[in-house]
């Protein structure tokens, strides 16, 4: 009787409020990505962030009135075979929004999606992008069901570039990145760039290595070593980055280090004071850039996660703040309407304003440059991973400053 009671009383709600729905009923995104084996340490840091912000929401009120925001894991081991199952398996269990990152992984969920979408009309999914920075994705690949909320790789190089530009000390250069789409990316339009705003600094080395694949980099340094390189450039990130310098530490290389992904969980902790005074990273914020309320809320979820980082990775955080107020933008859970509501929306981080560009679903953002200095100086409050070492900014570029073209050609479903 209790449920037939609590069934008519639910039935007389909708009838009432027909676009209603129950706040019980969360919003659910996959988080599809490497949880095992080689990069585990890092995609499960990167789950903690996506379950902190989340919260963060969840403890505001939630979204649509009340509802939950919830994040469900899927292991993809890091290949695009096995995201394609996963990607079934979260499609299959109802879930219409999907983050994740890598750019080849992101290439695959993306193509996936836009064959799924055309079968499912009726049942879309939706990619956010958080930090696949392949330039093509809002490019020539780019489709309405993919969002990125981090600048991709060309933008992120225009700034770093300039930023090298401006360093006399740097006259021989030896590029290493690794050879999958966002090396090799990042190793085109280097390369272009540097050509045009300093023609004079030579490249003496290029090479591209196997993702995840190479234990020993000794014989890497001693080509570096050989080339007389004065500052090395690697977009290299996890595993790949820690042992190349690691090994340079070994063989007394001395050379400047300009990254992309030393900022990550684990590699600051792995090259501690090889790195420091030596390395450079760009990133799109840190916690000793902090204002007051986004310092609290991260020392709050830090309390809560016990992570090896800060949780200050802003992507993560603009992705799950953006799509929440998408939601409520929307007033409902449906994909296409939540896309509509993504377009044109505006972000007021702790660095600056973004805003996501409607003709091709990419986030305008503001940029770091950073180096890794003893903390306790001024503007290093913090270090990392018990270091001793933290980040400093060295610059910050505004997101109107690296405003790449628009080569997008998109077309849209009908609102």
């Amino acid at each position: 009787m209790k449920a037939n009671l609590a069934s008519i009383v639910t039935v007389a709600a909708l009838l009432l409020h027909p676009g209603s729905v129950l706040p019980a009923d969360s919003v659910r995104m996959a988080f599809i990505a490497p949880l095992s084996g080689t990069f585990a340490l890092t995609f499960e840091e990167q789950l903690k962030q996506f379950r902190a912000a989340a919260d963060e929401i969840n403890a505001a009120g939630g979204v649509l009135g009340g509802r939950k925001i919830e994040i469900v894991p899927f292991d993809n081991k890091g290949t695009p075979q096995e995201t394609l199952i996963v990607l079934n398996r979260a499609t299959d269990e109802g879930i219409q929004y999907i983050a994740a990152t890598i750019s080849s992984i992101a290439i695959t969920i993306s193509e996936a999606l836009v064959k799924y979408n055309a079968r499912h009309p009726d049942h879309p999914v939706l990619f956010l992008n958080y930090d696949a920075r392949e330039p093509s994705l809002t490019e020539e690949r780019c489709n309405f069901w993919h969002f990125r909320f981090e600048p991709h790789a060309d933008m992120q190089m225009s700034v770093l570039t300039d930023y090298i530009a401006a360093q006399p000390s740097v006259k021989k250069m030896y590029f290493i990145h690794q050879d999958y789409a966002w090396g090799q990316s990042i190793r085109r339009v280097t390369a272009e760039l540097l050509k045009k705003k300093r023609p004079d600094i030579q490249i003496v080395g290029d090479d591209l290595v196997a993702l995840g694949k190479v234990k020993d980099f000794a014989p890497y340094v001693a080509k570096i070593t050989a080339s007389g390189a004065d500052t090395v450039f690697t977009s290299n990130w996890s595993n790949d980055l820690t042992l190349l310098i690691k090994a340079a530490e070994q063989a007394g290389l001395n050379a400047q280090f300009y990254t992309t992904h030393a900022w990550v969980v684990g590699t600051p902790s792995v090259i501690g004071s090889a790195a420091a005074s030596r390395i450079k990273t760009i990133m799109t914020w840190h916690i000793n850039d902090a204002p007051a309320d986004w310092e609290k809320k991260l020392l709050r979820y830090e309390k809560k996660y016990q992570p090896k980082s800060h949780l200050d990775f802003l992507p993560t955080w603009q992705t799950v703040d953006m799509f929440a107020s998408a939601l409520d933008k929307a007033g409902q859970d449906d994909p296409i309407k939540v896309a509509f509501a993504l377009e044109g929306m505006r972000y007021k981080g702790p660095s600056g304003e973004s805003w996501m560009r409607p003709e091709d679903h990419q986030l305008m953002s503001p940029t770091y440059i950073t180096s890794f200095v003893k903390a306790g100086q001024p503007g290093v409050k913090y270090d990392v991973e018990g270091t001793g070492f933290g980040w400093k900014t060295e610059m910050l570029s505004k997101a109107a400053d690296s405003i790449p073209p628009i080569r997008c050609q998109m077309e849209r479903p009908p609102m």
